[in-house]
Order: C-alpha cells, then structure tokens, then sequence
C-alpha cells in the first residue's frame, strides 16, 4: 500500500505543474499591464512610460516569459507568492489567514453534507416509493435550483432580521457558522445523498442481499453491509466535496461577510491584485489534485484490486 501512495503522489507532479504554468500564464493574459495595475493601486496621478518601464523592472516583466515563470514557480515553492500590489503586503500573510478561516467553513460543511449524505441516502433507499423517499428528494431538488445567494439571503431574512436568532455575518461565534453551513449543506447534500441511494437500490438487488435474508440475519446488518459497499462509491465523490467546497465559498463568504480566501478573491479581481489571484488560483487547483489522489488512495485501501492499475 505504501508504494501505491508514493507512485499516486508522483503521478500527480506533472499535473501541479501543468497547473502552475497555466495559472501564470492565464492571469498574464489580462489586458491591463501588471505595471500599470501596480501603479494604479498606488494611486499615482499619472501614470507615465518612465514609471511604467520602472515598475516593469522592479517586478522582472523585462525577463524572458519562461524565466519569469521559473522564478515565480520558485518562489511559490517556498510560499513566496509575492507581495500585493494593493497594500504591498506579502501575499501568504494575506491569503493564509483568510484560507484559513475557508477550511474552517469548508471542514465543518463537508462534516455536515457527509452525516446528511449518507442519513438521507439510507433512508430513501429503504423507504424507496414511498412518500418519505418522494418529500426528500422534491425538497433536495427544489434546494439545488435555488441559487446559493438567494438562499442565503432569505435565511438572513428569516433568522437573523425577523427570528434575531443568528447573526447576519462575521465569524464571532459557533453561531456564525450555523447559517453559511445551512446553505452549503443544502446544495450539496441534495446531490450527494441521491448517489448513495442509487448505489444502495443497486446493492439492494445483489445476492449477498437475498441469501443475507434467507440466513434470518438482522435487517440492521444487512443495511450495514449495503451501506458499507455503497460508500465505496461515495469515497470518491465525498473526497472531492472537499476542494469543491472551497472553491464554492466564494457567493456565501460574500452574502456572509465571511473573512476566507472567496472573498479576499473577489476584491483581488475588482483591484487587479495579480499576485493574490494567482496564489487563488494555484491553491484550488493543487487542492483539487491532491484530494483526488487521496480519494484514489482511499479506494484502494478499500478496494485492494485497484492497486494493480498503477503497476
């Protein structure tokens, strides 16, 4: 299992690298000059070609693209990600703290998707036809369609302006996490727990299932067994949740006033902050990659025969 990890791992190397160049020569693609985005932020008066040809070589955008890129990927390497250039802050101080604050929200949602996942998954399966299985899955349908900002905004309403039960934004309390969760939850759970049921209905008919029956074992250990051989299924899906949550922060954190790295994002886009856009960028995607290796690693622990596909 331990070489399958490590050959997992190298197989996604060449993949962050292709990301990384694609990250940097994406946001180089913006019409506005780097040069000239930097001088603006500092809210010079006038921007003349003697300051923009300076600011040009202070930041090395003289140098060859390739060299440029080389040694911005150095950099980020040791978590150099440059300085912003509408404070001139380091951008790791900036985007770490604010990443941070994201995980906690991401952590605490995919815990919550996860339990509802699987609780309501269980439940439709066995209650398959039924009005239960009918009302949950017309509710879960009705949530998805609705954008997250909409909802959002109407759980502030209710709760928070009508109830004064929660708080409107902000990450004071345990409290503030109630309704950012909700609407997380409510997107994502509802997609979610539809793939449990379906893998459950499939195991359903499986003859483990009939001779479990006929053996006069427990209807509660049957379910277990099917639960179990349906979350093998899920592992993958519950794993990229994860990183997809992160990048799906950005509407809540803005209807919250959630201080994560969504937010920071959006006034990075509006002042064209490169280097933050960048480190934005570079990091999705990075988490994106490793957590599906981890959803590879975690299959295979289940599943001892994908470990021939990587030989």
């Amino acid at each position: 299992m331990g070489i399958y990890i490590v050959k997992r791992l190298l197989m996604s190397l060449p993949l962050l690298l292709l990301i990384s160049f694609l990250t940097f020569f994406l946001v180089n693609l913006s019409p506005m000059d780097p040069a000239e985005a930097v001088l603006r932020a500092q809210e010079v008066p006038e921007i003349t070609d003697t300051l923009m040809a300076h600011a040009r070589e202070d930041l090395g955008l003289n140098q060859p693209f390739i060299v440029q890129y080389a040694n911005w990927l150095v950099a980020c390497l040791h978590l150099d990600f440059g300085e912003s250039y509408v404070n001139g802050q380091p951008v790791l101080s900036l985007i770490g703290p604010a990443f941070l604050h994201t995980l906690q929200l991401t952590l605490v949602s995919s815990v919550v998707i996860i339990a509802l996942s699987i609780i309501l998954g269980v439940l439709c399966a066995i209650k398959e036809g039924t009005m239960v299985d009918h009302s949950v899955r017309a509710v879960s349908f009705f949530l998805i369609s609705m954008p997250s900002y909409l909802l959002g905004t109407v759980m502030i309403w209710f709760f928070s302006v009508k109830l004064d039960l929660l708080p409107t934004s902000g990450m004071e309390t345990i409290r503030s996490y109630i309704l950012p969760v909700a609407v997380l939850a409510a997107g994502y759970a509802g997609i979610y727990f539809r793939n449990i049921r379906s893998s459950m209905l499939n195991n359903l008919n499986e003859d483990y299932v009939l001779y479990g029956r006929a053996s006069g074992l427990p209807e509660k250990k049957i379910v277990l067994h099917i639960l179990r051989n349906s979350l093998q299924v899920a592992v993958s899906i519950f794993c990229l949740s994860v990183p997809a949550i992160l990048g799906s922060t950005v509407v809540v954190e803005n209807v919250f006033a959630w201080p994560g790295i969504g937010r920071l994002s959006v006034q990075a886009i509006l002042s064209r902050d490169f280097p933050i856009i960048q480190a934005y960028v570079l990091v999705l995607a990075a988490a994106f990659v490793l957590f599906n290796a981890l959803a590879d690693i975690v299959n295979a622990a289940l599943n001892p025969r994908l470990r021939k596909e990587i030989g």
